[in-house]
């Protein structure tokens, strides 16, 4: 599992890195620049894969968070059930689960 997380990874690397340099500057007369008008009179300029690439992480990264806080308190829970379970386990007597079986083959 852990080499398709990594041959993933890679990929998205390299097809990273391949449009960024397909699209860094496109034409001579073509400066590469996008402008980005943020609010009232401030305009950045900044280059397309760099947009993209920012625009893709300003969504992944909240959905990776909330998955990494879902999957933590799935294994809090997980835990406290276990914790539980062991527990009642532990305060049954041995002999309560043989006397029920017994009394139903007479």
């Amino acid at each position: 599992m852990q080499f398709i997380k990594t041959a993933f990874w890679v990929i998205v690397a390299v097809a990273i890195a391949l449009f960024s340099k397909a699209n860094w500057a496109v034409a001579p007369t073509y400066s590469g620049y996008i402008p980005v008008k943020l609010w009232g009179d401030i305009i950045v300029e900044t280059r397309l894969p760099i947009l993209i690439i920012f625009a893709f992480l300003l969504g992944l990264v909240p959905m990776w968070i909330f998955s990494c806080v879902t999957r933590w308190r799935m294994r809090r829970k997980l835990a406290s059930t276990e914790r539980a379970l062991a527990s009642a386990m532990a305060s049954t007597p041995s002999g309560s689960t043989e006397t029920s079986s017994s009394q139903g083959t007479s």
